[in-house]
């Protein structure tokens, strides 16, 4: 016992010692790459978007102290089903839950890691009895505890703990990169599917309607006051019509599925009823808060995401400089042995062991230089990944910008479009009944107003999923964790 107290007394300060020279990382301190960030954005807003009221020629001066974008941004068009469905995809989604488990598995690797940096202890008992013909039965018990521990005296665990940390914090952005991907995925479907309604509803009218000139045509041809072409010419516009609204049915279940996936439902057995009037489709658009473009760098998950892969990358170059030291391990065990287990508890013969294993490689022909140089290489090509995400960023929201200015003066364009077209087709029409013009110029006058209505619907459908992708562009509600942090 005295032996190993006194082994006891000379082993702590040593291994104390060694614990205040743990960790002495052989990375560089993490900097996130340097991006030369616009003060403003090029394009003027359109409606739906909020900007300030000054701004210099040609450019938008971004509100700094604008209300960020809200985590549930899809209120902001006030529809109770969509908001339904975005809580159904939040809770099924399948890729969303896939992400999810990532994080998951992240988290558990970097405990792994950090459990690195502590002792080991284990513990060990036996029992043994043999016996012979010559010789009466014995036995012998013994019960050891053992610890073993390797002094992160470079710091190489630490480095690989905070590897797997910045890995596991891209995991959290590549969560919320994933749940807004299926988000948006889910909006633009949602109101492609309520697009589709409207159209339907427009053709169901149209149909109505050429239904009766098919039938004025005809009585007149009957009547022997027009020929039969005009009569032929009527029958052919509605089934034209009629064709094109199958065409939207298709469209409309193709759109059905794609929002049942995107919940986590089998298509077959997922349905929405049609909007019950236009005003389900022609929702006013919310108005988008667009920051300062540096913004982006903490809103968006996927630049997140590439900033903490550089993060990794710079303690992955602690790790390949640690290899150039030498390992430490300290083994020590204690324990005592007996006829019994049951004498080793109430008498042993108490044993002790302390040990102390250094290495250093010698000559490994390059490959901890290499190691080295890769993960330098690695570091590098990680921060031009980070940079280009940056960038790509930018262009995306300053895309969508550009989109929804245009988008604005074309349905403007569309609806006065729609508007003539409509008068001109009832002129033509009551030109027809009163004999003045040919069945041909009421065919013209119809086609192009079904078609100045339809490309109406759609501009409106498109900007609405230009919105959608602005707000996908700006990284939604999202906000960086580890940039509250200093992102260190």
């Amino acid at each position: 016992m005295k032996n190993a107290s006194f082994a006891y007394r000379f082993a702590c300060p040593g291994l104390a010692a060694l614990m205040l020279l743990t960790a002495c990382s052989q990375a560089t301190r993490h900097e996130t790459p340097a991006i030369d960030m616009p003060a403003a954005w090029k394009t003027q807003p359109a409606a739906g978007v909020a900007a300030p009221d000054t701004a210099p020629e040609g450019w938008v001066r971004a509100d700094q102290a604008a209300r960020p974008l809200a985590a549930d941004w899809w209120r902001g068009w006030q529809d109770p089903v969509l908001s339904a469905l975005m809580e159904q995809a939040a809770a099924h989604n399948q890729t969303v839950a896939a992400a999810a488990a990532s994080v998951r598995q992240a988290q558990a690797l970097l405990e792994q890691q950090q459990a690195a940096l502590w002792p080991t202890l284990g513990l060990q008992g036996s029992q043994q009895r043999s016996g012979g013909d010559a010789r009466a039965a014995g036995g012998s018990g013994s019960l050891n505890l053992s610890a073993s521990w390797a002094p992160d005296l470079w710091g190489r665990a630490a480095s690989a703990a905070s590897a797997q940390a910045a890995a596991a914090q891209a995991s959290q952005a590549d969560l919320a990169a994933a749940l807004l991907a299926a988000q948006t995925s889910l909006a633009q479907s949602y109101f492609a599917l309520r697009e589709t309604d409207a159209e339907l509803a427009l053709l169901d009218d149209i149909i109505e309607g050429y239904e009766r000139s098919a039938a004025i045509a005809q009585s007149r041809f009957e009547s022997g006051t027009v020929a039969r072409t005009d009569a032929l010419q009527a029958q052919n516009a509605l089934e034209s019509a009629r064709a094109s609204r199958a065409a939207l049915e298709r469209n409309r279940h193709l759109a059905e599925n794609a929002i049942a996936a995107l919940t986590g439902q089998p298509a077959a057995a997922f349905s929405l009823p049609p909007a019950r009037s236009l005003h389900d489709w022609q929702r006013a658009l919310p108005a988008i808060p667009v920051d300062v473009p540096a913004t982006l760098l903490l809103r968006r998950p996927d630049v997140a995401a590439a900033e903490r892969a550089v993060a990794a990358a710079n303690a992955r170059i602690g790790v390949a400089r640690a290899a150039w030291f030498p390992t430490l391990n300290l083994n020590a065990s204690a324990g005592g042995g007996g006829a019994t287990l049951a004498d080793v508890i109430s008498a042993p013969q108490l044993l002790w062991s302390l040990g102390l294993n250094l290495a250093q490689t010698l000559f490994d022909a390059g490959a901890r230089s290499a190691a080295e140089k890769q993960a330098i290489a690695a570091h590098e090509q990680a921060a031009a990944a980070y940079r280009q995400r940056a960038l790509t960023a930018m262009k995306e929201v300053q895309d969508q910008l550009a989109t929804l200015q245009t988008l604005a003066r074309q349905q403007r364009h569309a609806a006065a479009s729609a508007e003539n077209a409509a008068a001109i087709e009832q002129q033509m029409l009551n030109r027809y009944r009163a004999g003045l013009v040919a069945y041909t110029e009421v065919v013209t006058a119809q086609a192009s107003a079904l078609t100045a209505r339809r490309s109406l619907m759609q501009l409106q459908l498109q900007r609405q999923q230009a919105v959608i992708t602005l707000i996908q562009a700006l990284g939604g509600g999202w906000q960086a964790p580890q940039a509250e942090t200093g992102g260190k």
